[in-house]
This record gives C-alpha cells, sequence and structure tokens, in this order.
C-alpha cells in the first residue's frame, strides 16, 4: 500500500479542504481607492496617487527618492542608464537570477559579467565579484535572491575600492534590511519589481530608490520620455545646468510609466507589508529550526548582519546523499504532492538559461564581432550556480510562510515522511 501522496496515499495537507493562503491579498480599500481613480479621470502622468506613493515607498525604505516605473525589468534599465553605463562597459551580476538582471545590461550595450554564488545563500560571491573586475567594470548588481541578503558591507567595500557603482537589485526584497539599513538604500540606486508574485505587487510595476539627488532627476526623466523632472523634491535644479544641458532639455527617453491604478493598489499593499513580513519572518525562523535537525536539508543561512528577513520564496538545501539517494526531481514532486502547492528549483543559471538568450537578437545586438563573443554567456563557469539548479534547489512561493505554525509543522512532516518512505520512488 502506497504511503506517498504521489503514489496515491493520503497527502499531509489536503489543499483543497485547507487551502494555503491567497496571494495577491486585497479588500475593500483597493476596491474604493481603484474606483476613486476611476472616477477621477487621472489614469495616469504624475497623477496623486504615484506621487504619494513614492513618498511613502522613500520613507519606507529609508531613502531621499523613489521613483517609479512600468515594471522590474524597466528599473534596472534606467538605473543603468542614468550612471551612464553603456558601450564598452562591464557590469558584474550574479549566476543565479532572473533573466532581466542580465538582460537589462546588453539592452544598453554594456557586457553582462556572471560571476558565480555562495553556495548557501545564493547570492553573488563577493570574492567573485572581486576576480572579475577589469579596467571596464563600470558596476556591480548584487540580487538578493529569494530570502537571502547579498553580503552588502563586502560589496560595498569592493565597490568602494575599485570606484564602482552598485545597483541593488532588491526585486525579493521589500522591506529587509541589512545592519538596520533598509534593502534599496545601500547602493546607488535600488531597483524593485512589483510583479504579480511579489510580496508587494500591483500586477505589474516598479520602482528605483535613492539618496543622490542627480540620479534621482536621471531617473524620473528617464521614465517620462526624458521631461523635466517635477514636484517639489526638485524645485532647486537649475534649468541650465547639472544633468541638462544647456537649453534646459534632457536627454532622449520613452515612457516608462506606472498608472495611477498600480499606484492605487501599492498604496494600500505598502500597509500591510511590515505586518505580512513580520509574520514570514518568524515563520522563516521557526521552520529553518526544524529544518536543520533533519537528514538530506539544509536551511539556507542567515546572516547576523541581516536584521529583518523578507521572503520571496521560501527555499532550503537538498542532499540527496544524506536523504537515502533520492533524486531532488522525485524529492520536489514528492513534496508537492504532499503539500499542494508547487515546489520548484532555483532560477537556472545564466550561462545556460531558456530565457537568457541574447545571441536570439542579432539586429539589436550584434555591434560587432568582439561584443557579440563576449556577450555570450555560455563563456562563463558556474560551477556552484550549476550544482544548486541540478542538484539542491528546493524553493516554495512566500505565500506559504504566510499561514500558521500548524502549516510549518506540515512542511516539516511532510519532509520527514518522504525521507521515511523514499523506497516508494526508487
Amino acid at each position: 500500500m502506497a504511503n506517498l501522496a504521489i503514489n496515491g496515499g493520503v497527502p499531509v495537507r489536503n489543499s483543497k479542504e485547507s487551502p494555503w493562503p491567497a496571494w495577491p491579498v486585497w479588500d475593500e480599500n483597493e476596491e474604493k481607492s481603484l474606483i476613486e481613480v476611476l472616477k477621477s479621470g487621472i489614469w495616469s502622468y504624475n497623477g496623486p496617487k504615484e506621487t504619494e506613493f513614492n513618498k511613502l515607498f522613500a520613507e519606507f525604505t529609508g531613502t531621499k527618492y523613489a521613483v517609479s516605473a512600468v515594471n522590474g525589468t524597466v528599473t534596472l534599465q534606467l538605473a543603468l542608464e542614468a550612471l551612464g553605463i553603456g558601450v564598452g562597459d562591464e557590469v558584474i551580476l550574479p549566476g543565479i537570477t532572473w533573466q532581466a538582471t542580465a538582460a537589462t545590461i546588453a539592452d544598453v550595450n554594456a557586457m553582462p559579467i556572471l560571476v558565480d554564488v555562495c553556495e548557501d545563500t545564493w547570492c553573488i560571491d563577493p570574492v567573485e565579484v572581486e576576480k572579475a573586475i577589469t579596467p571596464k567594470t563600470k558596476a556591480i548588481i548584487p540580487v538578493h535572491l529569494y530570502g537571502s541578503f547579498a553580503d552588502m558591507d563586502a560589496i560595498m567595500n569592493i565597490a568602494k575600492k575599485y570606484n564602482l557603482a552598485v545597483i541593488e537589485d532588491c526585486a525579493h526584497k521589500h522591506g529587509g534590511e541589512w545592519n538596520g539599513q533598509k534593502a534599496g538604500s545601500i547602493g546607488d540606486i535600488g531597483s524593485f519589481s512589483f510583479q504579480l508574485s511579489k510580496h508587494l505587487t500591483a500586477g505589474e510595476g516598479g520602482t528605483m530608490t535613492t539618496n543622490n539627488k542627480e540620479l534621482a532627476e536621471k531617473l524620473d526623466a528617464l521614465r517620462n520620455c526624458g521631461r523635466r523632472p517635477e514636484g517639489d523634491e526638485y524645485v532647486d535644479v537649475d534649468k541650465g545646468a547639472g544633468v541638462y544641458g544647456d537649453d534646459g532639455n534632457f536627454i532622449q527617453s520613452g515612457n516608462y510609466r506606472l498608472t495611477e491604478f498600480q499606484a492605487a493598489i501599492l498604496i494600500e499593499g505598502l500597509k500591510r507589508l511590515p505586518a505580512q513580513n513580520a509574520v514570514r519572518d518568524e515563520n522563516g525562523i521557526y521552520i529553518n529550526s526544524l529544518l536543520k535537525d533533519l537528514p538530506g536539508v539544509k536551511p539556507m543561512r542567515r546572516d547576523e548582519r541581516e536584521t529583518k528577513e523578507a521572503y520571496f520564496n521560501f527555499s532550503f538545501r537538498y542532499d540527496k546523499d544524506n536523504f537515502k539517494g533520492l533524486s531532488i526531481e522525485k524529492f520536489r514532486e514528492a513534496l508537492e504532492a504532499e503539500l499542494g502547492i508547487a515546489v520548484d528549483s532555483s532560477y537556472e543559471p545564466l550561462n545556460n538559461a531558456s530565457l537568457y538568450v541574447p545571441l536570439t537578437k542579432p539586429a539589436r545586438h550584434k555591434l560587432n564581432d568582439e561584443y557579440w563573443k563576449n556577450i555570450d554567456p555560455s563563456r562563463f563557469s558556474l560551477p556552484v550556480c550549476e550544482k544548486i539548479y541540478k542538484e539542491e534547489a528546493v524553493c516554495m512561493h512566500h505565500k506559504v510562510l504566510m499561514g500558521t505554525k500548524n502549516d510549518m509543522d506540515m512542511i516539516v512532516d511532510s519532509i520527514k515522511k518522504i525521507y521515511d518512505h523514499a523506497e516508494e520512488l526508487k
């Protein structure tokens, strides 16, 4: 008789009778706010909701400025443009991240330089960053991945040593803190995504944070067709100097603006975010305290300098050699069946990722033979990234951490059950 749900046994959790917490979260406040925008007739372009959200998000992240845009991919691209990064420049980033982190570098005609990650956090390895620096290096993009924080002390020290810019990719880290500083407030620019799965969402959207006024002006203009920034925070801009030309105009750009509907949803979501993060952090600490005693699984390392955790995914590491030799693919399938929620690997390493394929766009990217060769992701060796993706990564959406302690116990019980009955899957 089968014990495991994947073989027809009774699952640890019947997700139809006992569903996981819903995502996204909304209530009558979003509904009221959206109707307010609808009736106002101001649906976009520096409206009152966007202005309010930018102010609130800057306060939330502890930065002087927040500039919103249409999505997180665009915020990365505009951050690179605002920093003057382009043809011939190299930008260092981790080999495990969403493809947009690398694609936006190529989109500004710079060269993405992929480096390996730390095996116990899956974030960029500072040792590998320093090895990759050349005279062409202009910036580092550390990615705070899933639930982990990149080592920002080491990254900022390297950046200072070599005079490099730092763009924090905070798409997974809204509200996380490093030594009391919020993600997005440590580097030169922070880039956030509000895509549907993120823990602050409007379906789509993004924001750039900075403490540098000149960068804020550039970012604001770049997302708004190159128009001169508006608003009280820019009242003392010298119209004939600074980041502008002598005629007072800005550089060529496009329309990357957020809508008032998105901003309205984000304002309400931001009100809930601190409490939601606190629940996820408490549950993450609890479940990791249990996982550390189980054979074949290892919690992600939480650096003591990380004063507040923020999760996009709950992740842990798997070791089949200490799990009766069960393959990770079978383990993830079995865990998914027991819990009734998707269980995935990490992002694919970018040196061999199905969605990061810059060489499929020669009309855009083949500037010359040398550049074409340099943006070929297959030229990079990423052994740690590849091991994580192929052998170790187990990831679940952050909504699993929004439940009760009993929910966390079910995750642990499911892992124990699979361990006890692993022979069913061999």
